[in-house]
């Protein structure tokens, strides 16, 4: 599925070096604002360990994890909306992202300046939104002047459409964000054209200095406190430390070096997850001796569509789908097993294929 992840922030808050950590694409970074004159993008393997617990059970040749694009965009700054720093060509990066991933810098480092001055994510998290907002507004405006010519014509769609725009357009001059809005079916139809950027969903990273990778500081203190009231995640990264550990090529180093650091798994691995789960994705698998595979679907798909996303042939041609839950297969260790104790089952077009499942399908063509 090509839906991609964008990660934003201000100059030099360490978006790149995420980037870097995640992709095998290595964009270039520097202590200098604005270097970066185009977005990078990469496809990201989402890690996944369930593959290599069924591999356990069922020996195979290669294994095939879920992937998901990131885009890592160029630092902006405050006046991008009229063309400062990167300003406007990345804000359209930005609009063709489906949800985003904001770093904040919450650690001090008199080497590498903040674009502002000082390091505070609180406003550099406003600084941020207001720039979408002020592009936000202008593209309501936009539309609420085309829509205001066919209400003169007596379109009554175009007269309550206006209406849901005016609704938008008061939360965005009030420094809102339109995902935090409580908008009908109707009101989202209206507005669906125009691809607003702070409809989209978005997760904070709290890139920190090694010391503070496990608890944080007061900077994300700061953070906390601010987003309380957001239906939003907040992620405490060391962008630094991370860099240490993808450098490493051999995994006992990295384990090695995680154990020191008193951390289990690199933090990029919970970020690309974050990720791949904001983008409302799940993954089912399909396994034999051939390959362990993780395919990608949205969530709320059924088994003739999760069939679809292996080839076409088998969504046209579904029949049925046999079913196991990873957890059962883990516990009794093989498909015979699960079908004795009857965690094997045979499900129709209208199930709904959840996270972890894993699906055998029929399909005749």
């Amino acid at each position: 599925m090509s839906l991609q992840c964008g990660i934003i922030g201000l100059a030099n808050v360490g978006k790149t070096t995420l980037f870097n950590c995640m992709s095998n694409v290595k964009a270039e970074t520097s202590d200098f604002a604005f270097t970066s004159s185009k977005s990078n993008i990469s496809v990201i393997h989402v890690p996944d360990p369930r593959l290599y617990e069924l591999e356990k059970f069922q020996k195979t040749e290669r294994i095939v994890t879920a992937t998901v694009e990131i885009v890592d965009i160029p630092g902006l700054a405050k006046g991008a909306n009229q063309g400062e720093g990167v300003g406007n060509k990345f804000l359209a990066d930005i609009r063709n992202t489906d949800a985003l991933i904001h770093v904040l810098r919450c650690f001090d480092d008199p080497n590498l300046p903040h674009i502002e001055g000082s390091v505070d994510p609180v406003r550099d998290i406003e600084t941020l939104d207001f720039e979408l907002q002020v592009k936000d507004l202008e593209s309501v405006e936009k539309k609420m002047e085309r829509l205001e010519k066919a209400a003169k014509t007596g379109d009554k769609d175009a007269k309550k459409g206006i209406e849901s725009l005016e609704k938008v357009k008061a939360h965005l001059e009030s420094f809102g964000n339109v995902r935090d809005m409580d908008l009908d079916e109707n009101e989202h139809r209206v507005i669906d054209d125009i691809f607003l950027l702070t409809i989209k969903p978005v997760m904070f990273v709290c890139n920190v200095d090694d010391a503070s990778a496990i608890k944080g500081n007061q900077y994300v203190e700061k953070v906390k406190e601010y987003l309380k009231d957001k239906q939003t995640k907040i992620l405490i990264l060391a962008a630094k430390m991370e860099a240490e550990i993808a450098e490493l090529d051999r995994e006992e180093d990295r384990l090695a070096f995680l154990a020191d650091a008193g951390i289990t798994e690199p933090g990029v691995n919970r970020l690309i997850r974050s990720a791949y789960a904001m983008l409302n994705l799940l993954s089912f698998f399909t396994m034999g001796p051939k390959e362990i595979r993780a395919w990608t679907i949205h969530k709320g798909m059924n088994a003739p569509q999760a069939a679809g996303a292996i080839h076409s042939d088998m969504e046209r041609g579904f029949i049925r789908a046999e079913v196991m839950k990873y957890n059962d297969f883990i516990s009794f260790g093989s498909e015979h097993a699960c079908k004795e104790h009857g965690k094997l089952h045979i499900e129709g077009k209208n199930y709904i294929v959840e996270d972890g499942d894993i699906l055998h399908i029929r399909f005749n063509v």
